[in-house]
């Protein structure tokens, strides 16, 4: 085991040891604007006074701006093109299957917790969705009784055995939350904060769901009303003595016409149009189970050629659609944005700031947005705050969300 005090090396980082109880936060689908609004409002007034003292920067998050490739890049500390994540869902080479990229196995590298855990540290992590719990928790020894690892959504269903902890709900003492709703994440804070007091862990990693950002914008009085819920358990938690590091896998934007409709541009059917039916095949990344405030519409998707020879000239053809940003071959695209090539098809397709990337009309369901369409994928949902307790010193470099550890353990004062 390596001593506490030495820094550790992980995925070719160096990371200091915590010197107080360090907690990481990613607050899904906030670009910066929400803090920003929240904070002039007065809704946040620890946040307020914290960053009187503290740091607030910006950065970028890795694209496809979605929750498993940022996520898994914030606690590896490095591009999805190391850690193998390249999206929510991907079109799996070995089985041909199209599949949520949920399983450990996907994972080629190991995250910031195990390599602490494995040193010796207390490691805590409470995620809204079940969807992320297993590869955030991955490599710890829940029999170590070092480790806690579980979801909102399932806090109920947690055994010592899976996830270091008994029945986590009865420690929350809270109703299990509709997976539909701010309280999945205030779930996750109230775990913190009784984590804090009763386990004490030296890295703790919470992480949201985006339900409201999908539906309420910037300054709207709902989403006030959640960085308010926020704040206060941010102020508890720092109370107790944690130093805080805040960031976001994504930003959102809105995605609809003047009508108040999703702008969709249907990928599938457009290449169906273009080359035949069964010459193309669309996967959007942006896919999980949990598709009602979005309806796997988001702003990146990647296209699977039966003629791989046509990639280059259909790339140039993309580019002059109407709501179409940048359209690359698989070699470009994933140079362009750090992922790996085995994993995205023979065309990587990003749309504009307003437009989601659909396959087909009828494998969307529309039928339960509420709202006009939020979402998130692209270039434009990437800008993302990089926000902390603690005064950070920062390079002049482009920073991204997965310089969020080396920035809070590294460089702090």
């Amino acid at each position: 085991m390596i001593p506490m005090n030495s820094p550790l090396t992980v995925n070719g980082r160096e990371y200091s040891w915590p010197q107080q109880p360090l907690v990481a936060v990613c607050i899904d689908g906030s670009q910066p604007e929400y803090i920003e609004e929240a904070i002039a409002g007065g809704h946040m007034p620890f946040t307020q006074k914290m960053l009187e003292s503290g740091t607030d920067l910006r950065g970028q998050s890795v694209v496809p701006s979605f929750t498993n490739p940022n996520n898994l890049s914030i606690v590896t500390g490095v591009p999805p093109r190391v850690h193998g994540i390249s999206g929510n869902f991907f079109l799996d080479p070995e089985s041909g299957q199209e599949v949520m990229m949920n399983d450990p196995k996907f994972l080629r590298t190991g995250t910031l917790f195990q390599a602490f855990h494995e040193a010796g540290a207390k490691i805590a992590i409470v995620t809204a969705k079940d969807k992320l719990r297993r590869l955030l928790g991955h490599g710890l020894d829940y029999t170590s009784g070092r480790a806690i690892c579980f979801s909102s959504e399932k806090a109920n269903e947690t055994t010592l055995a899976e996830n270091g902890i008994e029945n986590a709900q009865s420690m929350v003492g809270r109703p299990i939350p509709s997976v539909y709703s701010a309280e999945l994440s205030e779930f996750i804070f109230d775990a913190g904060v009784k984590l804090m007091h009763s386990f004490r862990p030296d890295l703790m990693y919470l992480s949201t769901t985006d339900y409201i950002q999908h539906k309420h914008a910037p300054g709207t009085p709902v989403a006030n009303q959640f960085y308010a819920m926020m704040d206060r358990y941010w102020e508890e938690l720092h109370a107790q003595g944690a130093a805080l590091a805040l960031t976001a896998d994504h930003g959102m934007n809105a995605k609809f016409n003047q009508a108040g409709e999703p702008d969709v541009l249907y990928l599938q059917s457009l290449f169906d149009e273009w080359l035949g039916a069964e010459q193309a095949r669309v996967i959007l990344p942006i896919t999980d189970p949990y598709v009602v405030h979005h309806g796997a519409l988001g702003s990146f998707a990647t296209v699977y050629l039966s003629d791989v020879a046509k990639a280059e000239e259909l790339a140039g053809r993309l580019a002059e659609v109407e709501g179409i940003e940048a359209a690359y071959t698989n070699t470009e695209g994933c140079m362009a944005f750090d992922l790996p090539n085995d994993r995205l098809g023979d065309l990587i397709v990003v749309s504009t700031t307003n437009k989601v990337l659909g396959t087909t009309p009828e494998r969307h369901d529309l039928s339960q947005l509420k709202e006009p369409l939020r979402s998130h994928g692209g270039v434009c949902d990437r800008q993302v705050p990089l926000v902390f307790s603690q005064q950070v010193e920062a390079t002049g470099a482009l920073l991204h969300n997965y310089d969020l550890f080396d920035l809070a353990l590294n460089h702090a004062s």
